[in-house]
This record gives structure tokens, C-alpha cells and sequence, in this order.
């Protein structure tokens, strides 16, 4: 399973890049040592790190059908616990692919959190090029959403972001320090709108909640498998209907809008969470995740098309 991102391996680099401040120090040596005590049968296995745009876990490939996930601060452990209980529970009501989890590992003394391995899924991140065809990669997208939100949610945790009202302080004083590299203006009239927009009041149903092009696998020209289900839960549908802006252009995002039914008010709210993402992401990751904030930066274009 890859965490959010891409799946090229560099085998002369065995240490993660860290992004936050506090994160915890992961590498190689680190897998291995945990491998050893935990799992000697795998520890001989071919260890590599995974190029990743991902900022909540460090991934390491464990030989050709495994992976090794280990969250990069200790506050996201308790999603890879989320993942290790609900992710059989879903995956046999999905026609997508997503990741098995294979075994559990303790905390240790230079470990101190769970960490995890799972099935690796071979594939590639969504890019524009790798698509036969955007609306259909659109209509697949639904399926899978629609499958998800029909599974009982009986006893879920609570998944994606908080309400948008609870976004909006960061989200302003964001927009007002990136006033020379984006247009406020118009960027601010997105976010007040998806403001007004009528708070989800319906039954709880299940998201994914990071439904980013990273954690959309393609094979064949078509998506085989989502990832990354760190923010899995019961939660506000309109942070599943995100790809609209993060995913897909135009003729793709009104496919999965028709095909998803989403009414206005959703998809108002959900442009606004597509907008917070994208925007708390440009400031923060310049340096240490280039790629991602060039994700950011396309998310927000899409969005402004329709201003």
C-alpha cells in the first residue's frame, strides 16, 4: 500500500525527509530493527523507501508484496489503528482495490507507536496521462464512493476534517500571507461562499476523506485501487466529492457531479474543504514536499475556473 502518494523506490536514500516539527526520526535501520524483533521471518526481506508526497506516514516497500507503514507523529498513530480495524470490514464491500492489513507491530522503546504492515498494490498515482479516459475515471470514482457510504456505520469513528466554520480563522490568515502568489480576492469569495452553504445534516454515512489524486491508484489506463484510508470514518460527504477540484478538470468534475448527484449545497462545502487543503498546504511544504504543494497549486486553478 502506498501512503498518499507516489511509488518509485530510492534505494541509496533510507530516511525519511521530516516535514513537522517533533517528528519522529524513521529510516531503514529503524524497519529493520522492528522487523528483527517483531517479524524475523520478513526481516531479510528487500527493504526501499517510497517517494511519497505523503506527510502523515513514512512507507518503506517490504519485498514485492508488502509494506511497511510507520506514522510520522505520534498524534496519527491512532489512524493507523482506525485503518488495522475497519479496513477488512470494508474492503469486501468496495470494487476497488485497497490495502490489507497483514500484521500489527508494538510499540517499542525506539518505536514508541504502533506501526503496520500491509499488502503492497501495484500501481501508479492518478496523473492526467496515465487515464484512458478522465469521465470514466470520473464514474469509477462514484462507484466506489456510492458502495462506501451504503456500508453500515455502526459504531465508526468519526472521519476527515472538522466543519468548515471551525476552518475558517486559519483559512484567512493563509489567504492573507499568500495575497503576492494567488488572487485573494477571488480565493476569499470561494471560501465565504462555501461558508453559507447549509451544514450537512443528514445520516452519518462513511467517507474516505483524503480522496487525493496520491491515494487514487491507476493500472490499464483506469483507477484499480484506492489508498491511504488514514481519515476513514463517519463524517460530511462533501470531503469525498473534493476530488471534483483535486482530481479531475472540468469534463471530469461535471461527470462526478451528475453521477454522484451532489446537491449545491455539497458541492459548496466541498469546494471550500478542497480550498482550505490547498491552500494551508503552500506555505507549509515549499522545501520539504515540493510536489505537493504543485498539487495545491493545481487544486486551486480547477477551483477558480468556476468563479
Amino acid at each position: 500500500m502506498q501512503d498518499t502518494e507516489a511509488t518509485e523506490q530510492l534505494p541509496d536514500i533510507d530516511a525519511q525527509v521530516k516535514m513537522h516539527d517533533g517528528e519522529l526520526d524513521i529510516d531503514a535501520t529503524l524497519v529493520k530493527r522492528l522487523l528483527m524483533a517483531q517479524f524475523p521471518a520478513l526481516a531479510d526481506q528487500p527493504l526501499a523507501i517510497v517517494r511519497s508526497t505523503g506527510t502523515v506516514n513514512a512507507v518503506y516497500r517490504l519485498g514485492h508484496d508488502r509494506c511497511v507503514r510507520l506514522s510520522r507523529m505520534p498524534a496519527w498513530a491512532e489512524g493507523l489503528k482506525a485503518e488495522w480495524q475497519w479496513l477488512p470490514v470494508l474492503a469486501p464491500q468496495l470494487s476497488l482495490a485497497i490495502p490489507k492489513p497483514l500484521a500489527l507491530g508494538a510499540p517499542t522503546a525506539w518505536y514508541p507507536y504502533p506501526w503496520a504492515i500491509y499488502t503492497w498494490i501495484e500501481g501508479l498515482p492518478y496523473r492526467d496521462e496515465l487515464i484512458r479516459d478522465e469521465r470514466e475515471a470520473a464514474l469509477d470514482l462514484v462507484k466506489f464512493i456510492g458502495e462506501l457510504r451504503q456500508i453500515n456505520a455502526a459504531g465508526a469513528p468519526r472521519g476527515g476534517r472538522r466543519p468548515l466554520h471551525e476552518l475558517d480563522e486559519p483559512t484567512r490568515t493563509t489567504i492573507a500571507s499568500l495575497r503576492d502568489e494567488i488572487d485573494g480576492a477571488a480565493v476569499s469569495t470561494v471560501w465565504e461562499d462555501a461558508l453559507a452553504a447549509s451544514p450537512w445534516d443528514g445520516q452519518p454515512v462513511w467517507i474516505h476523506g483524503d480522496l487525493l489524486r496520491s491515494n487514487l491508484l491507476v493500472q490499464h489506463g483506469r483507477l484499480c485501487a484506492v489508498i491511504d484510508f488514514g481519515s476513514v470514518g463517519v463524517g460530511d460527504p462533501a470531503m469525498d466529492v473534493v476530488p471534483a477540484w483535486s482530481v479531475f478538470h472540468r469534463a471530469g468534475r461535471a461527470t462526478f457531479r451528475a453521477a454522484l448527484q451532489v446537491d449545491d449545497a455539497t458541492w459548496r462545502r466541498a469546494r471550500g474543504y478542497a480550498l482550505h487543503q490547498a491552500l494551508l498546504i503552500m506555505p507549509y511544504y515549499p522545501q520539504t514536499n515540493p510536489d505537493f504543494v504543485t498539487m495545491a497549486k493545481r487544486t486551486i486553478r480547477e477551483i477558480l475556473t468556476e468563479v
